[in-house]
């Protein structure tokens, strides 16, 4: 398959032309959650990011098999299961329900399979026999550990020898270990824990063993692609690598992509500090696709800065798309969400002649996939689809596509350069379906103008409406002791601005407009009539 991808592989600390086992097919495994508690924004990275390298490597004709694990039993789970005083099966449900409900908010949509860690069991007891066999794993009183030692590589994916990583940590201390850097295959059962029968006596697998089960069960013994979060590079990902290559004799994982971590200022926002936020919560204060814009909005090995700050500013960007849709509409009656985009790369056909502005947005359109190119920059993505939105909005100025007295060519070179923008927000997952808006019931916000006023609606809503009656007193409007909506009161503004500027009283125009952006209302022209918008 001929194409110019180029990945970061951590395991050779370089980026490597990108290669598959099998012409044509990739398999990609992610690890998933730990089930015990809802899920945070910090959860949904990788699922974001690999979903958008799945949609990119599946749109350069690939087709793509991709695997996210759900952990089921752990210690976390054990321990939380027994402070909300149920059982560990009934929480890991319950919690896998939240995950999946937050991934389908966030419109990820390419999983293609999610096993529980406890559907293989047995494939994690035939890995241990094998690795006891090998001489690379040992049973010791009920548990199971790998040697590290025996490993002669042990420590690659890192870059480090074992005697350093024996020192980090999130490494259990045991009796039972020959080594300090040895890692637990299988736990003995404690009474009350969850326990399966094994050769060595009743208990439980450690983390690592599962996501190798798993994924050599689904995948095969050599992923094309792992991936992960950075902070599983060890000593998770180390451990899979050493029991799998060591068990199966074969390279467990051609590429090792791991993703930068959600940060709140100086800190990783993670349970054990303390400092998340949980999905639900989130999307009660933001859209979904401003979630999953700001995820993508940086390298996906970089760090994600992640603050309410930043949401907004996000939000605020985002608003000149989803104007630009309306534009569209306007001037081709067609909604950008029902347009048919390429779903397969294919080299650019230039065709007959046509107009200048498509030459601008075939270069955008280039330099877009260039940037996924090299390393799925999504970051460097995006800031060109703001380029080819700028490009949009200029043609459909420059060509007075709103008049209604637009050439052919010009409407035709305008409906072209849509169709990339629809073309490349797809591979991002992104414009998809209109967004909810998040509109007050029917008379919620109103006002009666008899004195005093009388304002009803949320505490929000209230400010604002006052603001907005407080410029209509101000600039001399008058308002009928009736009851009016916030569009009616704005309207009434509008409308006096109009009159104003008729009588060249422009000064008077631009105070309504003034006031009404520092309450965060925008007026825009239209040649149809002058709109508003709450920024």
């Amino acid at each position: 398959m001929e194409h110019t991808l180029r990945v970061y592989n951590t395991l050779t600390r370089q980026k490597e032309p990108f290669q598959t086992l099998i012409p044509s097919k990739v398999s990609m495994y992610v690890c998933g959650p730990t089930v015990y508690k809802p899920s945070h924004i910090g959860h949904m990275v990788g699922p974001v990011i690999f979903d958008t390298v799945k949609r990119y490597l599946t749109y350069l004709g690939y087709e793509v098999t991709w695997v996210v694990n759900i952990t089921d039993v752990d210690d976390k789970l054990i321990v939380r299961a027994r402070e909300l005083n149920t059982t560990v099966k009934d929480l890991a449900e319950r919690m896998t329900v939240d995950y999946l409900e937050c991934l389908k908010r966030l419109n990820v949509t390419g999983i293609d399979h999610m096993p529980r860690a406890t559907d293989h069991i047995a494939g994690m007891l035939e890995i241990m026999r094998g690795l006891i066999a090998k001489d690379y794993a040992y049973a010791a009183g009920g548990d199971v550990y790998f040697d590290v030692l025996k490993d002669a590589d042990y420590g690659k994916l890192c870059n480090r020898d074992p005697e350093q990583m024996a020192g980090g940590a999130r490494i259990e201390v045991s009796d039972k270990k020959r080594n300090p850097g040895d890692f637990a295959l299988w736990k003995g059962s404690k009474p009350g824990e969850p326990a399966w029968d094994s050769p060595w006596g009743p208990g439980r697998p450690g983390w690592h063993i599962e996501c190798s089960a798993m994924s050599m069960n689904l995948l095969g013994t050599t992923l094309d692609i792992h991936g992960g979060g950075l902070d599983l590079q060890f000593p998770h990902h180390e451990n899979e690598l050493a029991q799998s290559e060591s068990f199966s004799g074969e390279p467990f994982a051609r590429t090792w992509m791991h993703n930068g971590l959600l940060k709140m200022g100086a800190a990783k926002m993670a349970g054990s500090v303390g400092n998340v936020v949980n999905i639900a919560d989130l999307l009660q204060r933001h859209q979904a696709e401003t979630v999953r814009f700001l995820l993508l909005n940086t390298h996906y090995r970089s760090p994600i800065e992640y603050s309410d700050d930043r949401l907004v500013e996000v939000r605020k960007a985002l608003d000149g798309f989803y104007r630009f849709f309306e534009r569209f509409e306007r001037i081709t009656k067609k909604s950008f969400y029902t347009l048919d985009a390429p779903t397969v790369r294919r080299p650019f056909q230039a065709g007959a002649p046509s107009a200048a502005f498509v030459t601008e947005f075939v270069a955008l359109w280039e330099k877009f996939l260039a940037h996924m190119d090299d390393d799925f920059n999504t970051g460097g993505a995006i800031g060109v689809l703001y380029e080819l939105l700028s490009a949009l909005n200029r043609c459909a100025d420059t060509c007075q596509l709103e008049s209604g007295k637009a050439a052919a060519e010009d409407l035709h070179a305008f409906e072209r350069g849509v169709s990339f923008l629809k073309e490349l927000s797809q591979l991002l997952g992104v414009f998809d379906k209109p967004r909810a808006e998040a509109k007050p019931a029917s008379g919620e916000l109103t006002i009666t103008a008899h004195a005093p006023a009388v304002i009803t609606g949320p505490p929000d809503a209230r400010k604002l409406i006052a603001g907005v009656k407080q410029i209509l007193d101000d600039v001399g409007g008058t308002l009928p002791p009736e009851v009016y909506s916030l569009d009616a009161l704005i309207r009434l503004l509008i409308n006096l601005r109009a009159e104003s500027r008729k009588a060249k009283n422009f000064a008077l125009g631009d105070q309504i407009r003034k006031r009404l952006g520092e309450l965060g209302v925008t007026l825009e022209d239209r040649p149809g009539g002058t709109i508003w918008r709450k920024e």
